[in-house]
């Protein structure tokens, strides 16, 4: 019978799914689910992954095996491969510091990376752990315009080089799989209190001594006796702008000097009209299946909106990226590059900064084993041409 690797080695671990079952077995179901579950029927979170199976990849032989190009430039910072980590929130539940091990991970890859503003680390000790990092900094919009403002100063503070706003999750996705988790709003139900005590290991690594921690970021801005984790939780939940618009959209991009990236562009017509605002650079994502379920894929929506803006605005693309092979396939949709969001997380999950690595070194392996079987020199030379529809016959 085939089995998953399920030990400690991370060098053993042959696949970002791998890495996967390996975190799962590592985490409570309430953690695992908070990382996994998507919204509703999770529709958009299956498809996210299945449409990269409706395209096959052209195969033109005789072509040397030299180390293909893969290194690129993203958002103005030279990156060793055509991947950053996305920005993602809370990840003290799953390792403890994983913040600062995702940081460590990429530095020591050379990509950048993307810390959210509910991070548990603070951007300044981001900063302090990796110096030499690709730093990014994702805003969710307040309606405290002071703590806004004081957010991207601290950014610019610590020489973020851009400033992602993400604008599809001011209002929460109906994540009806992670509520089950819970008898009431933050409270385990028994049955999950249970597992807990069925992971004597996350307990160790997470909840000893202090428990869960705070939303780092946030920190200045909330009272001092509310300075936990359910009070950044009920902190961030009263100061999410769902009124945000294109005008403040506007007042942001006034207000930061570097490159402004949009964070949840599913449709062509709002790359348009971002295009128009002065922003630099598009994130193309539904938030990982966690929002609208019937959401049009990352991948979809990538294919469209690229042919639309025909290279007028840089192009990011996320939700379902487990491959190196789903790389090639983005990038030859027009994508400049691509953020890893559950992939990392699977890692650091299991191993910690070093499971991370391994899953950067998986895809990188992969991106690159890939276009030398395809006999594709490098990601540069890559375009819808050598992409099969779901016939797997030509597109071109």
């Amino acid at each position: 019978m085939r089995r998953f690797y399920s030990g400690g080695d991370m060098e053993r671990v042959q696949s970002v799914a791998e890495m996967a079952a390996l975190a799962q077995r590592k985490l409570p179901h309430f953690a695992w689910e908070y990382l996994a579950g998507g919204a509703e029927n999770e529709i958009t979170l299956a498809a996210n992954r299945t449409v990269f199976d409706r395209y096959g990849l052209e195969v033109k032989t005789l072509q040397p095996c030299h180390p293909p190009a893969v290194s690129r430039q993203l958002l103005g910072c030279s990156s060793s491969l055509p991947l950053a980590i996305a920005p993602t929130g809370f990840n003290a539940m799953l390792y403890p510091q994983a913040d600062l091990e995702l940081a460590r991970a990429a530095a020591r890859k050379g990509i950048p990376l993307a810390l959210s503003t509910v991070s548990n680390a603070t951007m300044e000790q981001v900063r302090a752990a990796a110096p030499d990092l690709a730093f990014w900094f994702q805003l969710y919009p307040m309606r405290d315009a002071q703590v806004q403002e004081d957010l991207i100063r601290r950014a610019q503070a610590v020489e973020a080089s851009a400033l992602l706003v993400t604008s599809d999750a001011t209002l929460l996705g109906n994540r009806e799989w992670d509520r089950r988790n819970f008898a009431r709003p933050r409270q385990l139900s028994l049955r999950n209190k249970l597992d807990v005590l069925r992971h004597p290991g996350w307990i160790r690594r997470v909840m000893i001594p202090s428990g869960l921690p705070m939303m780092g970021n946030l920190g200045p801005y909330i009272p001092e006796s509310e300075r936990s984790a359910l009070g950044s939780m009920k902190f961030i939940a009263e100061q999410m702008d769902t009124l945000l618009d294109w005008d403040k959209l506007a007042r942001i991009r006034d207000q930061w000097s570097g490159r402004l990236v949009l964070k949840g562009v599913l449709h062509p017509d709002d790359a348009e009209r971002a295009i128009s605002l002065g922003i630099d650079a598009l994130v193309v994502t539904n938030h990982g299946g966690r929002q609208l379920d019937g959401a049009m894929s990352g991948l979809q929506a990538l294919a469209r909106i690229a042919g639309r803006v025909n290279g007028r605005i840089e192009l990011l693309m996320d939700s379902g990226i487990r491959r190196g092979s789903d790389v090639v396939k983005a990038l030859a949709l027009g994508a400049n590059g691509v953020l890893l969001g559950r992939s990392t997380l699977y890692g650091v999950a299991a191993g910690g900064s070093q499971g991370a690595a391994r899953v950067l070194d998986i895809l990188d392996e992969e991106l690159k084993r890939c276009l030398n079987l395809m006999g594709c020199p490098g990601i540069d030379d890559l375009g819808p041409e050598w992409l099969l529809d779901e016939q797997h016959t030509p597109r071109i």
